[in-house]
Order: structure tokens, then sequence, then C-alpha cells
């Protein structure tokens, strides 16, 4: 097949280096991107007098109805053209002639390629940012219907102190707002126009790269053309955001996997989000929780190869950088995934309150508020642990728990036990005295939820602004 770059060369490709080298197979999904920008181009170069008027109203034209005929299904991509940009040029041509030929004019596929990918990115980010606002929604709502419901909070995995369970969920939902934060430091650094800077030093031709910018909708311009060609940074902070939430993502499938167990019996998924075994009757597997968790390696394998892709080039271009796309386009699929499926099961899931407050009642974890109590009665706080971590072992050895002793008994291990104690360490007592900013007391995760509610206003304010960039 003759290659549109092929005048210098005094032979064919070899087959396995044009399958080697294709990047079709991944890059076609970029065909809105390429073309929206080849139109902006061509409006462009009207505008600027390179090329005629009539000339940019046939380009146009004749893009416009292959864009039709990909959607349609009546596109047939050749790996002999390489990508995305070569199959749409060539049939552009097949389809207006000659003219076909001039919208290549004052632009390189360099410059080409890292305007497809940056619109591409930008697009997704903001498809993203919907998913991510959308399951903290499902954490909001899934606090607040279990507002009041009380569970063991852990450290090491050993029960450690009393908390609200709505006070967990919301633990995440502010990881996710974290995450919704990161997406728009990698939204800012996408939204860069690199088309104009040519194969690397920019061009001869009187070009308006800031009309192209305001036909795109792009905030800002690469202003080093070297840069603009070679840049992957924004993919690297996308990979890096993608790995942080789907590490957030996987943090909350373990304990969604440890809660649905038979041992701690806190959740019940619906059948809906959970598959059977093929020998074991009885079972009800988990997997979508077990599937994010796994899927969260791949993302963090996606990030660690385009680093070492990157680490090593010279400006500017080299064709190393075709390795971006396709962990790129797989960690968008896989969070994107991820996001939608977990909203869904988190909404959908039952809590099992009695079962979550029946584990709380019977061990030790009012301990530190036996402890406090003998602070605010006065005794230094090293000789309260003391106090209360004999008493514990004392409890032990009986077999009962805190709440099952006398106060003859308290008193046996300080005189500053009182009647009030058996009301200072009860469950409910625990959670509501835990009132710092922050903290897991009724009223403050009732602000907590407020504030999650004001947060993901203002989320939805900034994804507007990103759906009214879109093209």
């Amino acid at each position: 097949m003759s290659k549109l770059w092929g005048g210098r060369f005094a032979k064919n490709t070899d087959v396995m280096v044009e399958e080697f080298t294709s990047s079709i197979a991944f890059d076609s999904r970029m065909y809105r991107e390429d073309i929206a920008g080849s139109i902006a181009h061509a409006r462009m170069l009207a505008k600027c007098g390179i090329i005629e008027s009539g000339e940019a109203e046939a380009i146009i034209g004749g893009l416009q109805e292959i864009l039709a005929d990909i959607e349609a299904g009546d596109f047939s991509f050749e790996i002999g053209l390489e990508d995305i940009h070569m199959n749409i040029e060539k049939r552009l041509t097949e389809r207006i002639g000659p003219v076909g030929g001039k919208l290549h004019t004052a632009r390189s596929r360099n410059d080409q390629v890292a305007l497809d990918t940056h619109l591409y990115v930008r697009k997704e980010l903001a498809e993203i940012a919907r998913l991510l606002i959308e399951l903290e929604q499902a954490f909001v709502e899934t606090a607040q219907k279990n507002a009041g419901v009380i569970m063991p909070g852990y450290t090491h995995l050993q029960r450690a102190q009393p908390i609200l369970f709505s006070h967990h969920l919301l633990a995440y939902f502010f990881m996710l707002a974290r995450d919704f934060s990161r997406l728009q430091g990698v939204y800012e650094r996408t939204d860069l126009l690199p088309l104009g800077a040519g194969a690397l030093a920019g061009t001869t031709f009187p070009i308006d790269r800031h009309y192209v910018a305001e036909q795109l909708n792009f905030s800002q311009l690469y202003h080093n053309s070297l840069d603009a060609v070679s840049d992957r940074d924004y993919i690297l902070e996308f990979l890096s955001f993608a790995s942080i939430l789907m590490m957030h993502l996987s943090r909350i499938s373990e304990e969604i996997i440890l809660w649905c167990s038979s041992e701690f019996a806190f959740i019940e998924l619906d059948d809906a989000h959970c598959t059977g075994s093929s020998i074991m009757p009885q079972k009800k597997n988990p997997d979508v929780a077990e599937l994010v968790r796994g899927k969260t390696g791949r993302v963090f394998g996606h990030l660690m190869a385009m680093l070492t892709v990157a680490k090593g080039l010279p400006l500017a271009y080299n064709k190393d950088l075709q390795e971006d796309k396709e962990g790129l386009f797989d960690t968008i699929d896989t969070v994107k995934f991820s996001l939608t499926v977990y909203a869904s099961m988190i909404r959908a899931m039952r809590v099992n309150a009695e079962r979550m407050l029946s584990v709380v009642r019977n061990d030790f974890s009012n301990a530190t508020d036996m402890a406090d109590y003998l602070v605010k009665k006065g005794l230094p706080f090293r000789q309260a642990h003391e106090v209360v971590g004999k008493s514990v072992r004392y409890c032990i050895e009986q077999d009962k728990w805190l709440m099952d002793l006398s106060l003859a008994e308290f008193k046996q291990f300080s005189p500053l036990f009182e009647d009030d104690i058996l009301e200072a360490i009860q469950v409910e007592t625990c959670v509501a005295n835990r009132n710092s900013f922050g903290g897991t007391s009724y009223s403050q995760v009732g602000q907590a939820l407020e504030t999650a509610r004001q947060t993901m206003g203002k989320q939805q304010a900034v994804l507007d602004t990103y759906t009214k960039s879109k093209l």
C-alpha cells in the first residue's frame, strides 16, 4: 500500500513492521476527536488565507460525511494506513479529491495525535467526574439512610472504639472528594492546545492557534512547540489520579468483602451484585468487589509502564510515545466501569444494624471512654490507662464485659468510680461524647453530611463547566 509519507522510500514497508507499528487497532476510538480537530484546523487555514474558503468547505463537508460513515459502521480501518489520522485523511482524499491533501498544511501527525489525545482525555475526565459525584451521592444517601447505626471501629483490624456506620461511609466520601480535586488538576493540565506546534518547531505558515483553541474550547495553549508534541504529563497525572482512586475503591472492596462474610455479617449485598459457585450451592460471592480490588493492580501497572516509557526520551517526539494510549484507554474503561458498578452496589446493599450493635455491646471498645471518665475525675491519663487495662484483664479472667461489673468491682480498681460509670461507658454515650470536630458523634456526623452535600454542589458546578467545554 502506498504511504502518504512514502516519497522518501524505495521499498514497501514489511508487513510485520506495518503490524508492529500500527496503532489503528486502539486509536480508532479517537475518530470523533480527530475529525473535530481537523475541522477546526481547516477553518483556521481558510480564516488565515492559507487555503481558499471553498476548499475548507469541501474538506469540512467530507470530514462530516466520514464521521457519519464511521458512526453508521460503514468505514473499514486499514492497518496499512497505520493510525486514525492516516485512515481518515486517505478516505477524505478519495472522497473530495486532491484538495483533501491540503488539510495537512501547517500541521504534523505529532501535534495532531497530541491534540486528539488531549481532546479525548478531556472528554473522558468530564464523564469520570460525573461518575465520581454519582458514587459520592451513593455514599451520602446510604449514610443518611442509616443515620444512628452504630458499628465497631477498627485499628489493626481489631475492635477499637464504637463509631457511627455513617461516619465510616463518609470517610470514603471524603477520600473520593480528594480524588475529585485531583481530577480537577488533571483537567487543567489537559485543557491545553498543542495543535500548531507542527512536528516540533512550529510552522512557516501564518496560522492562528488562538482561533483553533476557541473552536475546540481550550482555555490555554502550549507556549513551547517542543513541549507541545512531547508532553505526556497530563496522561501520567491521569494515571496517577486513577491509581489513587482505584486504591480507594480497593480499600472499600476489602471492607465490603469482610463485612458480607458470615464472620462479620455487617451487610448483605444484593443478589444482582453477586455470583454463585459451580459446586457449592450455598455460596453468594462478592465478585464485583473482588474484581475491583483485582483491577486496581492493572491500573497501577499502566502508571508504572508510562513512567518507564517517558523517563529516558529526548525531545521532541519519539515513537515510544505511541505506547501512551493502550494503558490510558484501558485505565479509562476500568475506572468508569468500577465507579458505575460501585454506585449501584452501595445503594442496593442491606445494612445489618442489629448485628453491628450486638458486636460493640460485647467487646471492650468502650475501654477508652472508661479511661476518659477517670481523667475527668482528676486522674492523669497514663494512670487511668493502667487502671482500665487491669479492669479489662480482670474481665477476661472472669468472662465478663466492662458493662457487667458491679460498682464494688469498679472500686477495686479506683475509688473514683461512681454510679454514673455505667452510663459513661454505654455504647451510645461513647459515640455521642466524641463531639470534637470531625468526630463520630451524632451532631458531628450530621455536620459532615451537610458538608458533603455542599461539596457535591460545588463539584457539580465544576462538572457543568466541563460539560460546556465538550465538543
